[in-house]
């Protein structure tokens, strides 16, 4: 039991019930538990077990009951429908069956919705093969009789006396929908009913049968007295749609959404600056679901969040006509996910050239695709004034890098296509925001300047002839002996390309060296103008390098290998500095801290691990319910953020270093313990700042304690040698201050 989004209680059930609960009404005094045979009671105002009715005898997937109502003036009674279509009344205060009500038709189907009209008395129920009827209950007679094209699961009825008749001044408006079929119908029931419009893809139609993605109307319900209908449907989306009075139209516009991923996050990025200068950095976290969607995502206000649009996605549906009813009828081999780009594998990001809502979207048409050098003159020359795309995405099983305008929350000019035509593996974009490095599963990387969409560089560099000519005659000098041996490493221009899939690239913050690594276990180092070779290194055949991150104030990178190992490299000195190991299954995601001294990794084994980079500890390690897929740190370091197999939420954490001290000392695996994730409605979870008004636990020392400077002059300063952790809850002093006065406060009352 929920009480303004906070559970209150739960129910209990008999301790004979083994049968799921599929549906829960509430009237009067009493809650209702549809289980497939029998009717569970529970009191409303102590929420104890009452009773539970056993229905007429049946088994499993015989006649079983599919659905419950109520209706007013019909003192603690309850409808429930059956799979013979039938409607039996029953007294939840005796548990007595007082009528049944048959269907209109030998051949009717099940019952699949009920719903009291605002006329008393009538009863509005659907049938799973089509009829549609409105029913006297106390004359057991049928009023009305309609038929849907498609099985109805939600109906609801207009109370505000409105919306019927030819100028909709007449009352009798009824809605319909079902989970076959993204569409709402309305009907007017004036003068025997008849269909007065239909609202055309109000949600997602349903996809193939083993597909992951939602469609279909679940629920709809006008507002009480408002011409105001609310929708939901399995794409993870919540509608609000309006009904125009002057001039009249039978069709509502949408008023408000809210919606979300349809299908699990398998990617995730906070962005690294601030996007509008109106809220601090961290503000906005990027997500990449199986549904082909990328969304932007605002920790400071939710009305803020939105999906980045690709285009008008259900206008091209329309002409397809993959929204007409049928075509859905028929398992249209075309699904309205087909008309979006490929579901998204990896994607970069710097804000440092998006110009926002003023950014020049171009005259084309978006994603152009074509020969390198093929672009409009034109878009380069006005971008360069109001700014350019931000974001690349790499897409599964495809071969071109799509750009996107951040600001513009909408889909970019470009779509660039790999060197050597292999699918796009791994995407990166310059600190400098101008050009866009894109790693293909042969092997080949190519970089692309945002603003003009040109290619600029392959890495390694292609060769004219002439080079190549004089390459030779160097090569064969070498084999010769004429040139002295060296220690030095030597690699010659046109040479060094990866052998396998590229799974990484970074470009470092001077935009002087490109780093790549690839499956075939070699980290290769870039001249970042030239495109030639300048360092590598071989750790084939130990283990193949699965992904890469860098963290540019300290100039460090993070490599993931297929032997379940991190490895961290000084960029400068190309040494192994830090080896982290402790993970049982593959790396799905990882990542550093804002500040680089820790490093976070999610593995197949249900584990989060958290590593000090100075201590090399494991300080702190989450299991969670289902392996994390996805996960980001904030830019700040407030927030973690975790996508799980499976799920289409994203979990927000808050780092407890903000408000208290944490040691680093090391944690073994026994000491994990399994934790679940924070939901919508705030169960399990805290909110950000609660972590500092905690009970102060005992201490544990560190194995290394800090030692305090001395002041070497009182000409000099000396800074503090205390992690950042500890003095960055200054930033929050106000709260802490506040929530402290209110402890104080709530003691002396007591």
């Amino acid at each position: 039991m929920f009480k303004r989004g906070k559970k209150i209680d739960e129910l209990a059930v008999a301790d004979d019930s083994n049968q799921p609960i599929k549906e829960i009404l509430v009237f009067g005094a009493w809650i209702i538990g549809c289980c497939p045979m029998r009717l569970e009671v529970w009191k409303s105002t102590t929420y104890e077990h009452y009773t539970t009715i056993y229905t007429t005898a049946t088994t499993k997937g015989d006649n079983e009951l599919t659905s419950i109502c109520s209706m007013p003036t019909f003192l603690n009674k309850v409808f429930a429908g059956r799979r013979d279509g039938s409607v039996e009344i029953w007294n939840v205060s005796t548990s007595k069956l007082v009528y049944t009500i048959l269907p209109p038709f030998v051949d009717c189907g099940a019952v699949m919705a009920m719903q009291p009209t605002p006329a008393l008395s009538l009863m509005a129920i659907a049938y799973s093969k089509g009829p549609l009827v409105i029913h006297d209950i106390r004359a057991d007679k049928t009023i009305i009789s309609l038929h849907s094209d498609f099985p109805v699961s939600t109906i609801s009825f207009r109370t505000d006396g409105l919306g019927a008749g030819e100028d909709g001044r007449k009352d009798g408006v009824m809605a319909t929908a079902g989970l076959e079929s993204g569409d709402v119908t309305f009907w007017d029931l004036n003068n025997g009913g008849r269909v007065m419009g239909v609202l055309r893809g109000a949600h997602n139609p349903p996809s193939r049968a083993d597909s992951l993605i939602g469609g279909g109307v679940n629920k709809i319900e006008f507002l009480a007295g408002q011409p105001v209908i609310m929708t939901s449907g399995l794409d993870n989306s919540l509608k609000s749609w309006i009904f125009d009075e002057s001039p009249y139209s039978p069709i509502p516009h949408i008023l408000h959404s809210r919606s979300g991923h349809a299908a699990p996050v398998t990617r995730l990025q906070f962005l690294l600056s601030e996007a509008d200068g109106a809220d601090a950095t961290g503000k906005w976290l990027l997500s990449a679901g199986k549904d082909r969607s990328l969304w932007g995502w605002s920790l400071r206000r939710d009305g803020q969040s939105t999906e980045l649009s690709q285009g008008n996605i259900r206008k091209k549906a329309k002409k397809f006509g993959i929204l007409a009813a049928s075509t859905l009828a028929n398992e249209p081999s075309t699904t309205l996910e087909d008309l979006k780009a490929p579901e998204i594998t990896c994607i970069a990001s710097s804000l440092n050239r998006d110009g926002g809502m003023g950014s020049f979207a171009g005259n084309g048409s978006v994603w152009q695709k074509g020969c390198h050098g093929q672009r409009n003159a034109v878009d380069a020359t006005r971008s360069a004034t109001t700014g350019w795309e931000s974001v690349v995405t790499g897409h599964r099983g495809d071969k071109y890098a799509r750009t996107w305008f951040w600001g513009r929350k909408k889909a970019g000019r470009w779509a660039f296509e790999t060197g050597d035509g292999g699918n796009v593996s791994s995407v990166t974009i310059s600190p400098c925001g101008t050009f866009a490095i894109v790693g293909s599963e042969l092997g080949g990387i190519d970089m692309f300047n945002l603003q003009s969409g040109h290619h600029r560089q392959c890495f390694p560099s292609k060769l004219t002839p002439a080079q190549a000519k004089k390459l030779k005659i160097q090569q064969l000098s070498e084999l010769d002996g004429a040139l002295e041996n060296s220690t030095v490493k030597r690699f010659h221009a046109g040479q060094g390309k990866h052998a396998k899939a590229v799974t990484g690239l970074v470009v470092d913050s001077a935009d002087r060296t490109i780093v790549s690594c690839s499956l075939d276990g070699r980290v290769k180092f870039w001249d970042f103008n030239t495109g030639n070779l300048v360092d590598e290194l071989d750790w084939y055949p130990m283990s193949g390098i699965t992904g890469i991150r860098y963290h540019a104030a300290s100039d460090l990178i993070a490599l993931t290998c297929n032997d379940m190992s991190i490895r961290i490299v000084d960029i400068e000195t190309k040494k192994i500095i830090r080896e982290f190991w402790g993970c049982k299954q593959g790396i799905n995601d990882f990542c550093f801290s804002n500040d680089g001294r820790w490093m976070i990794a999610a593995a197949q084994d249900f584990i989060i691990r958290i590593w000090d980079l100075p201590t090399g500890h494991m300080i702190d390690a989450i299991r969670t319910i289902r392996p994390c897929t996805a996960l980001a740190f904030s830019g700040t370091g407030e927030f973690l953020a975790t996508a799980c197999d499976n799920e289409i939420g994203v979990s927000i954490w808050s780092n407890k270093t903000l408000f208290k001290y944490i040691p680093t000392r090391h944690i073994s695996e026994d000491e994990i313990a399994e934790v679940d994730g924070p939901t919508a409605s705030g169960e399990g979870g805290q909110g950000p700042i609660e972590g500092a008004f905690d009970e102060d636990e005992e201490q544990q020392e560190d194995t290394a304690p800090l030692q305090s400077a001395e002041q070497l002059s009182s000409e000099m300063m000396t800074l503090s040698l205390v992690p950042r952790s500890r003095w960055q809850t200054l930033l929050h002093l106000d709260l802490i201050t506040v929530g402290s006065v209110c402890n104080l406060s709530e003691n002396k009352l007591i």
